[in-house]
């Protein structure tokens, strides 16, 4: 592990090292704001006019502080009565007891004692304000605010700096496409992001050779296929029991589809974005009308005019294998169309026996069958909803499949509109 500066752990460490250090210079500062003395003309200057008040009593004052004189009434400004309840109590243990008041008067930075002479009146005296400053809550309220919105926001800045790296591994996973790769992300940033930056684009470009590997080693095998299907087909043609050269001829046929489907179905992954506007509405109407002429089972509901974003021929091979799936093995399609918050959705029901739940997330596997007993009389590779699947999702659409309560499935393919 490097340790330079271009290291995110270095930073990380730098950064939180500040962070404490900016946490416990504003903590103590706050202290001393909120427990900073009284300011000297609050104290020293009324114990300074006690002591010129005692030499003027014993004949040694100037002439500058004259003697207490006695006032009819105490002073006036607010009553301190936390103050006012220490220094009786005071009085108590060194003398006499002295209903004495203690208050604050405008303008005065010290507080001002009120002592009663029997019934001569009033002695004002200035005693030393030794309480905290004025608004200390306030102040310390202000400054644990502020410490906390900075650790916060340094907490934040911390975390992102640290799921940076997570951040850019989920975005390059949605830049996923069809074929298996994305966009190059740039290597730069911290020696951490630029690893796993390296690590993404490695990952995508293998992807990439192992799609095209696949598509050329289906597309060889089908091509290779053919031939001696094509040997075996004329071979057939000369057996004599009609019986069964039908059955070798019905084997070969599902042979060829099922070569056909797979290649056709590598072809869906990694084909082209061809992506146009096109008109939802007329596409399912197109198929219903094409299904009913070879004596399918489709009822459309009447379709409002939707328009998406996609390739004409992928997408109508797409809905025409989901709507086929409905006729042939549900007993008929009833199709429903409508645009719902920015997306088109359309709905695929049938009246057939559906799917047990256990089996019902293995639909879109190739060469997937609920009844494997059913592969020789329906026809079919089992790859039209693989291949339906691949088509829908390469222009950010999805499909879901789930059984209906009254029995049957429900085929719910999504499509976002064209904005």
């Amino acid at each position: 592990m490097k340790f330079g500066m271009k290291s995110m752990e270095t930073r990380i460490a730098v950064l939180l090292v500040l962070a404490i250090f900016s946490v416990v210079i504003l903590a103590t500062f706050t202290a001393t704001r909120v427990m900073q003395p009284p300011s000297p003309q609050a104290t020293m200057e009324p114990v300074a006019r006690q002591i010129h008040m005692t030499l003027t009593l014993l004949g040694h004052g100037s002439d500058r502080q004259p003697a207490p004189r006695l006032q009819p009434d105490p002073a006036g400004g607010v009553t301190d009565i936390r103050m006012t309840r220490f220094l009786r109590h005071a009085l108590e243990r060194t003398g006499a007891p002295l209903e004495v008041i203690v208050s604050r008067v405008a303008g005065e930075a010290a507080l001002t004692a009120s002592v009663p002479v029997g019934d001569q009146g009033w002695v004002l005296l200035q005693i030393p304000d030794l309480s905290p400053p004025p608004g200390r809550w306030k102040v310390l309220a202000v400054w644990l605010s502020l410490m906390g919105l900075g650790s916060a926001a340094i907490s934040i800045h911390s975390a992102r700096r640290l799921t940076r790296p997570l951040q850019l591994i989920e975005n390059a996973v949605d830049q996923i496409g069809p074929d298996g790769t994305m966009q190059p992300i740039p290597e730069t940033g911290p020696e951490e992001v630029r690893a796993a930056a390296r690590a993404l684009n490695r990952l995508s470009r293998q992807l990439g050779q192992s799609m095209e590997s696949r598509m050329r080693l289906v597309a060889a095998a089908g091509h290779d296929l053919r031939t001696p299907m094509t040997r075996m087909r004329l071979r057939a043609e000369f057996i004599a029991d009609d019986d069964e050269r039908q059955k070798w001829l019905s084997d070969l046929e599902e042979l060829n589809a099922i070569a056909d489907s797979a290649i056709r179905l590598v072809r869906e992954e990694v084909g082209a974005n061809d992506a146009e506007p096109l008109r939802l509405d007329r596409i399912l109407t197109e198929i219903a009308d094409e299904l009913r002429l070879l004596g399918q089972k489709v009822e459309l509901d009447a379709p409002p005019p939707v328009e998406v974003n996609a390739g004409p021929i992928a997408l109508k091979r797409a809905l025409r294998n989901l709507i086929t799936n409905a006729a042939t093995h549900g007993r008929g399609a009833q199709v429903q169309l409508r645009p719902e918050g920015g997306a088109a959705i359309i709905r695929i029901l049938d009246e057939g026996p559906g799917v047990p739940p256990d089996l019902i997330s293995q639909v879109f596997e190739p060469f997937f069958r609920v009844d494997q007993a059913r592969r020789k009389s329906v026809p079919g590779a089992g790859l039209g909803l693989a291949i339906a699947r691949e088509i829908i999702e390469r222009y950010q659409g999805t499909i879901t499949i789930a059984n209906r309560a009254s029995g049957g499935l429900e085929q719910v393919c999504t499509l976002p509109c064209k904005a």
